[in-house]
């Protein structure tokens, strides 16, 4: 099924989707969402733009984000005109509910907004593996192992947490590059609803089991695109991140990471070590699986697993259709413009590979 972008006249939005294979010029809003039993993940926007947010999130939004209601739809239209006039031939939904995302990531900055969205196409083009075939059944493997998942409620801010246990991984299980995707689908599923856009996300790494195999495998240039994708390439706000039970190798593991972060970013991350009261302090228990202090039951990685099997569909439209940036001129100074790390990333790399080494 090819998907197309038409106008709406007399709405709020700009544009939907409309598939192309509809011989009877019907609008396919695609199925209703089946809901998890037993869980509490946000459920999508409507197809045609409505604001969800509550009240106080409207003031939350203003406050943090500089979204005024009375302009929203027009500063969306800013940016769409900014996107047909600059790059015309550039194949991006253009409707208001997915350019509001950019919008928030960037505070409503047009041009910060535009560059935002530039840098979510060039992901695509820049890590072929990663995009190529993008969607939950190619992954169901990383999702079976328990590599990953999000928690079924929300901190007392509003924030899912996205779990995520390295040790899980094995070396000679699959490529790494295939937790990237699945975590790649995990934060599109995110990043649908409007109070995800305004409260942000708060990611857990579990660092249990990981070992010499799993923290030398990636490589600074793995690591420069993934940091990359979430500050630069992803519009989405990453509030902290919370490392628990990390070993001695982690300061060689984030020696390789935190050269990519922002000063801003670098700050938001936390060390608790084992001390689960130091967590409790950040992430409340009411929030939490036994597994980690918490009273909410035993972590559950299937209900997650379930949600993102269950939008097949929609990632299928979404990421396994030509490639968007096709006869698009990019700016020099795109996302990953140093794709060769350099004799310098190199030997740094080897330099803390002989580290970890050291410590076993």
């Amino acid at each position: 099924m090819v998907e197309r972008l038409l106008p709406l006249h007399g709405t709020d939005c700009g544009f939907i989707w409309q598939s192309m294979a509809d011989q009877n010029g019907q609008i396919d809003l695609g199925p209703p969402r089946e809901t998890v039993v037993g869980v509490d993940f946000p459920a999508p926007p409507p197809p045609i733009y409505a604001c969800t947010l509550t009240p106080e999130l409207v003031a939350k939004a203003r406050e943090e984000l500089q979204e005024k209601p009375e302009w929203r739809l027009r500063d969306v239209q800013a940016l769409r005109d900014m996107i047909l006039k600059d790059h015309p031939n550039l194949r991006t939904r253009l409707d208001d509910a997915f350019l509001l995302r950019f919008l928030r990531a960037r505070k409503f900055d047009y041009d910060r907004a535009l560059q935002l969205l530039l840098n979510y196409h060039a992901n695509r083009k820049a890590w072929p593996e990663v995009f190529k075939d993008l969607k939950p059944s190619t992954v169901k493997h990383v999702l079976d192992l328990g590599f990953l998942t999000v928690l079924p409620r929300p901190d007392p801010h509003g924030r899912y947490i996205l779990c995520l246990r390295p040790g899980k991984w094995k070396p000679n299980d699959y490529p790494f590059v295939d937790n990237i995707r699945a975590i790649y689908l995990t934060l599109e599923k995110l990043i649908q609803p409007e109070e995800t856009q305004v409260n942000g996300i708060v990611i857990l790494v579990d660092y249990g089991g990981v070992g010499l195999s799993q923290a030398s495998n990636p490589g600074p240039l793995l690591a420069k695109k993934v940091v990359g994708i979430l500050q630069d390439g992803f519009p989405i706000r990453i509030k902290a991140v919370n490392i628990i039970n990390e070993p001695r190798i982690f300061k060689g593991i984030f020696a390789i990471i935190k050269p990519f972060l922002k000063e801003k970013m670098a700050e938001r991350y936390v060390l608790h070590g084992s001390d689960l009261a130091s967590l409790h302090r950040v992430i409340p228990q009411s929030v939490l699986p036994q597994e980690y202090g918490g009273v909410t039951g035993r972590l559950d990685m299937s209900a997650w697993s379930r949600m993102l099997l269950e939008a097949e569909e929609e990632f299928v439209v979404e990421f396994c259709q030509p490639d968007p940036l096709e006869g698009v001129i990019l700016p020099d100074s795109m996302l990953f413009e140093g794709e060769q790390a350099g004799a310098h990333g190199e030997d740094t790399f080897r330099h803390l590979r002989s580290q970890l080494y050291y410590c076993y």
